[in-house]
């Protein structure tokens, strides 16, 4: 819900600073760099924090860091694979 409303005030600020740059306005460009900023960052923080895997696969070691996801409620196991270092958060 608040990404929702976040990204509404980002489109918003888009659609206003164009209107204002159109209208040769001079803040135009900061509030156009606010709404990218808001946009990209809210995107970007979608697409960099996944959702919880099931299971860790071959290859991952499962470490001694645990925690209960707020989203779901679930106890969640930090896996890592030695090779890469990449993490995964398997729900127990």
């Amino acid at each position: 819900m608040l990404r929702g409303v976040v990204l509404a005030v980002g489109a918003a600020c888009l659609a206003a600073g164009l209107v204002m740059w159109a209208l040769a306005i001079a803040p135009a460009l900061i509030l156009l760099a606010w709404a990218a900023l808001i946009l990209v960052g809210t995107v970007y923080e979608r697409l960099r924090y996944k959702p919880l895997e099931t299971g860790a696969g071959p290859g991952w070691r499962a470490t001694p860091e645990r925690f209960v996801d707020d989203a779901s409620g679930k106890t969640v196991t930090v896996h890592v694979q030695d090779g890469t270092g990449e993490h995964k958060y398997v729900s127990d």
